[in-house]
């Protein structure tokens, strides 16, 4: 059953390939797509259930032993995080194809389909490598095929905004890379299982050196407060199935990476102040930049930069309480601010506008699209009980069993930015969805009927706001499975058994 892990990297890997290979047949392109990214997600739910119940998965590529082999472990949190991951990124495809903008180009089919692909194969790697090598590989595989989608079919506006992401993105590769170097040449390997156990036997000071280096790159590709400047002015430049991609998977991946290196390269005993500073910098600053903002799309990025800050929350604590929040919240907040930025697609397709202060003079959009806006800004806001409400509450008796003051300034930010969420979504709802008042049609004529959203479009995003209702019924099994993988981080022995062992077999 090992070998199943190789699928969700090799698979949509090989599949952008032979979609180039079928650039002038859109529905074979299509249909190979959904094809794939069904057959992984499958796969990564049946990794998940295996990890679960047996302890972390491993397979050695190749055969090859650490330090000069590729090792690929599912434990519970990467296998959790790739299943709900690749469940987005089937839903966004689909709306994509119903969307159809980013598809193709006049009757030529554009990139987007091999380049998507390309995009699932990183997150899945990134996901399920390792060791520390082969974690860059994986960003650099989604960078190049996250500049490939935001720059489709684009014009000065987003060829800049898509320059902004690369030169920044390819900063923090540099770091990365360098500071893989100097792991490598403290320690003598870059397998994560390895690194485990030699950066303990390092100086302190090394060892804090190279963790603020990764909490660096990583919080660059996270973007969190104050290494955040370059989401918003990159995100809403794209399409809306692009920018719900890349709201919902690649910011995560780089909160996931930080958890993963923090937790195993470089435990810690106690509250850590400097990350629970930044993490109360990124939700306040955050939220407070989405009120400002006018344009829906740049006000749900300062959105998602604001509840970064809520997945660096947990970590800060170092606990299993604090990291089972973090968990809860990344779960969630793939689901919810993918179905943000899919509603507010369909918002700024009806209105033809992104503009909040031009909406307010149209006809409102329909009734089922204001339904879908709901599920996820209440969600968002932390009302309960739905999904946003149950981690928000996890995280929050996380800091109050702390009783730190680290842990009790965490909490009052999580509370402000809370109802400062509530008040950013319902100032955009009130844009979106109050309507023109009624005129006189002796005087003035009605205001243009909005575009209705097509039908495939409308379905996947129901879909995922239905999706995130459900991780309200499964509140109880994903809890429970978010502290067995937070537990799994804090002792950090049953991942380094699982891997050393596997590598020791002939």
């Amino acid at each position: 059953m090992n070998l199943l892990l190789a699928l969700p990297v090799i698979l949509p890997l090989l599949a952008a390939g032979l979609s180039i290979a079928l650039r002038r047949h859109l529905w074979a392109q299509r249909s190979l797509s959904t094809a794939v990214l069904v057959t992984v997600l499958t796969v990564a739910f049946v990794l998940l259930v295996l990890a679960d119940r047996r302890g972390p998965l491993v397979l050695p590529v190749g055969g090859w032993e650490a330090p000069a082999g590729i090792t690929l472990v599912a434990d519970r949190l990467s296998a959790l995080l790739l299943t709900v991951s690749l469940l987005v990124a089937l839903a966004v495809l689909l709306f994509s194809m119903g969307q159809g903008t980013a598809e193709r180009r006049g009757r030529v089919a554009t990139a987007f389909h091999p380049a998507y692909l390309l995009l699932a194969g990183g997150v899945g790697l990134a996901f399920l490598t390792g060791d520390l090598f082969n974690l860059f590989v994986a960003f650099e595989v989604m960078l190049g095929a996250s500049y490939v989608l935001i720059t489709l079919n684009a014009g000065t506006q987003r060829t800049r905004a898509g320059m902004t992401y690369v030169l920044v993105s390819l900063t923090s590769s540099l770091l990365f890379i360098t500071a893989i170097a100097l792991v490598y040449a403290a320690t003598g390997t870059v397998n994560l299982a390895q690194l485990g156990e030699r950066t303990a036997a390092l100086p302190g000071g090394l060892r804090s050196a190279l963790g603020l280096l990764l909490l660096v790159v990583f919080g660059i590709k996270s973007a969190m407060v104050p290494l955040h400047f370059w989401l918003p002015d990159s995100y809403p430049t794209a399409p809306a199935p692009i920018t719900a991609v890349f709201a919902a998977l690649l910011t995560k991946v780089a909160v996931y990476a930080m958890v993963r290196t923090q937790t195993l390269l470089f435990p810690r005993e106690e509250t850590w102040v400097l990350l629970a500073v930044l993490a109360v910098a990124t939700m306040l600053l955050g939220i407070l930049g989405a009120l400002a903002q006018d344009d829906i799309n740049r006000l749900l990025s300062f959105t998602l930069v604001s509840h970064i800050g809520f997945m660096l929350f947990g970590l800060a604590l170092f606990d299993v309480a604090g990291l089972t929040g973090t968990i809860l919240y990344v779960v969630h907040h793939i689901v919810v601010q993918a179905t943000l930025f899919l509603v507010a697609g369909l918002i700024v397709r009806g209105a033809g506008t992104p503009a909040l202060r031009r909406m307010e003079g149209r006809a409102p959009p329909p009734a089922l699209l204001a339904l879908l806006f709901l599920v996820p800004a209440l969600s968002l806001s932390g009302i309960p009980p739905l999904s946003g409400f149950v981690a928000k509450l996890a995280l929050l008796r996380a800091g109050a069993a702390d009783g730190g003051a680290a842990a009790y300034a965490l909490v009052a930010a999580a509370l402000l930015t809370s109802l400062l969420t509530l008040a950013a979504m319902a100032r955009l709802g009130r844009s979106a969805f109050s309507g023109a008042p009624r005129p006189d049609p002796r005087t003035s004529p009605a205001p243009a009927a909005p575009r209705r959203p097509a039908r495939l479009m409308a379905a996947t995003t129901a879909g995922m706001a239905l999706a995130g209702v459900t991780l309200v019924v499964l509140a109880g099994p994903l809890a429970g499975i978010s502290e067995r993988a937070a537990e799994d981080l804090m002792d950090r022995d049953p991942y380094r058994s699982a891997v050393l062992v596997t590598e020791a077999k002939p």
